[in-house]
């Protein structure tokens, strides 16, 4: 059947899986002659982009109806009430139920319509008999004009506006986000003033989902700081800790980037996780420096030993934690697909951020330090031997 058009499409992981193609953009137009005034050439321009394919609108002119014009000076003259036009239509052609009947227990249905021979052709509407005033039997075609034309299937509203939603789907080598911005590109160029757009479905999901999990990042950080700060008794160490979380955040997109992955929302959760992955690094460094410098020695001294001396702790368990969530990362077992940039995100991540931990953390901590408990540290360490 070549008018059929068929889209071959992966089920959501997150949301409806039964919404139709993830991209649903909605067109919102003041009145429904405008909205398929600009409709076609719309879904046109939105047809030649790149970033999209099996393009489609849910409102289509395809349903073919026969409109009536009535003459009403005429229906005066006759003494036909309007009301008698529209009735007798609807008992002829609308499979009115008007009653019920039994037999031998059994309750039907009494239908009022016209035979099926004179329903089948477009004219036999307009042969339908009518009574005058005076009871006299005229035919519909004595009192209407018959017109053929062509109408919407159905009539959608979104947020109270006559609309259309255009659904499609990303094209080879594009994510979701350049294909919203594909979108609202074409729109920007075709919808005159007074329409509006407005997404559904997956792609809605997408953009809320982002927000808030950006939210969440900025909520875990804060988090994070606050613990550590009541854990270090001090608002300077947990700062130098956090210099890990920017270097685990750019060995996640490096990753992604070389892995052709996209930054969706398994991604934004991997890169979340990352934050509290990341800094027991950090924190394994700066506690064991702490240690150090109560021992006597001074800033630089103490990151140094820190960091030879905590290198096979921090190693060990970012071996563990990436060896665990490499299959994930390798899309390993079923349904896996959509999860495997949640792992190259933590892997990526991971394997950066702890190779740069271990020279950057040292570096940052003989900076940035407090310099008040040194004199005192040594002092002690001075007296300490003295009286050895």
């Amino acid at each position: 059947m070549p008018e059929l058009r068929a889209f071959v499409g992966q089920p959501p992981t997150i949301g409806n899986r039964f919404s139709g193609q993830p991209i649903q953009y909605v067109i919102q137009a003041p009145d429904l002659p405008q909205l398929l005034e600009v409709l076609p050439t719309f879904i046109e321009q939105a047809r030649g982009r790149a970033e999209l394919r099996f393009v489609d609108a849910d409102l289509r002119v395809n349903r073919p109806e026969l409109r009536l014009a009535i003459d009403r000076d005429r229906a005066a003259d006759l003494g036909i009430p309007i009301e008698n036009v529209s009735r007798s239509l609807q008992l002829a052609f609308g499979e009115q139920r008007i009653g019920y009947f039994f037999r031998q227990g059994d309750q039907f249905e009494v239908i009022a319509q016209v035979p099926p021979t004179a329903r089948d052709e477009p004219r036999d509407v307009v042969q339908l008999p009518l009574r005058t005033g005076t009871g006299e039997l005229i035919t519909l075609d004595q009192l209407v004009t018959m017109s053929e034309a062509t109408a919407p299937t159905a009539l959608y509203r979104f947020n109270r506006y006559v609309s259309a939603t255009i659904s499609g789907s990303p094209g080879d080598g594009y994510a979701m986000g350049d294909s919203i911005k594909a979108l609202d590109e074409v729109a920007e160029s075709t919808l005159p003033d007074g329409f509006s757009t407005a997404l559904t479905g997956e792609a809605r999901e997408l953009v809320d989902s982002s927000s808030s999990l950006g939210f969440a990042f900025m909520l875990a950080l804060v988090f994070a700081y606050l613990a550590l700060a009541a854990q270090f008794d001090s608002f300077r160490d947990p700062l130098i800790v956090f210099f890990s979380v920017p270097l685990a955040m750019t060995g996640a997109f490096v990753a992604l980037w070389m892995t052709g992955m996209s930054l969706n929302v398994f991604s934004q959760i991997g890169l979340i996780m990352l934050v509290g992955l990341v800094t027991k690094n950090g924190i394994l460094i700066v506690e064991f420096a702490n240690q150090q410098r109560r021992a006597g020695l001074d800033r630089r001294q103490a990151a140094i030993e820190a960091a030879a001396e905590r290198l096979r702790p921090v190693l060990m368990t970012a071996l563990s934690t990436i060896l665990g969530v490499l299959p994930i990362a390798l899309s390993l077992g079923a349904s896996a697909g959509s999860r495997q940039s949640l792992g190259v995100a933590v892997v990526g991540g991971l394997l950066f951020g702890t190779l740069l931990t271990l020279y950057v953390v040292p570096a940052m901590y003989s900076y940035l330090a407090s310099q008040t408990t040194d004199e005192p540290m040594a002092a002690a360490a001075v007296q300490h031997h003295a009286s050895q």
